[in-house]
């Protein structure tokens, strides 16, 4: 069975706890989950189908979102069901306050039964409420160094969140958290490989025009890109591009 087809585990799970055929069929469905996003093309295609999958999966989730923070910079949201993940997200950035934050930095999974009644965030519970949302649960993906990740769940019902759902969301995250880390390793690959290309390129141009071995190209590079205070990669691009080497006066 592929993932989204078949029966809706929303509409057969249910109780405080999974019995043992519903953990083999959710087991099933995981497994579906891990096949269907290493499947994924890049790291858009991976984030999007984590959280359509996520709305599928998990009971009480009605949209998803995935907020990152990139190098200890600010939260920001990467992938998002709908609008209103990305504008319920933007209020926590604002106020710098929300469960997504508190499981980005502290804790694993949080909790929000009840917008109208949460005084944990009170000011991102009301501006929350304003926009329709009756309980969150968010998620803790990764930490890697200044790098996380938070998988969030929004639903426009109070209390719209079990135990079962956590239970559930837990174990989904665990699977996306494995499918993201994969989809950046092959990114960051992809990218230096590209860069190693380019630097390649440039070293050529180098290498023929002024007669030098590639040690000596590399150094030229490396000392046009410290006298232009530019990263080395600019550099060879505009010398691959444009067939000059990057000086004090160009940009």
């Amino acid at each position: 069975m592929g993932v989204g087809e078949g029966r809706n585990p929303r509409e057969e799970w249910s109780g405080s706890a999974l019995a043992g055929e519903d953990l083999a069929e959710l087991a099933s469905r995981l497994g579906d989950l891990a096949r269907y996003l290493q499947q994924q093309d890049n790291v858009v295609d991976t984030l999007g189908g984590i959280v359509k999958t996520a709305v599928d999966t998990v009971p009480g989730a009605r949209h998803a979102g995935v907020s990152v923070v990139r190098e200890g910079r600010s939260m920001r949201t990467v992938a998002g069901s709908d609008e209103l993940v990305g504008r319920v997200d933007q209020v926590q950035i604002d106020l710098a306050q929300g469960p997504c934050l508190d499981a980005l930095y502290d804790r694993r999974t949080v909790s929000l039964p009840d917008m109208a009644r949460e005084h944990r965030w009170p000011g991102f519970a009301v501006r929350a409420a304003e926009l329709g949302v009756g309980s969150m649960l968010s998620f803790q993906l990764y930490v890697t160094e200044d790098d996380l990740g938070a998988l969030n769940l929004y639903s426009t019902e109070a209390h719209a969140f079990t135990e079962q759902s956590e239970q559930i969301g837990s174990l989904f995250a665990a699977h996306a958290a494995v499918a993201m880390a994969d989809a950046l390793k092959i990114e960051d690959l992809s990218r230096a490989m590209g860069t190693r290309d380019l630097i390649g390129q440039a070293k050529g141009i180098l290498i023929e025009r002024l007669r030098i071995t590639g040690d000596q190209a590399f150094a030229v590079l490396v000392r046009a890109s410290q006298d232009t205070n530019t990263k080395l990669t600019s550099v060879a691009e505009y010398l691959v591009r444009s067939g000059e080497l990057m000086g004090p006066s160009q940009p």
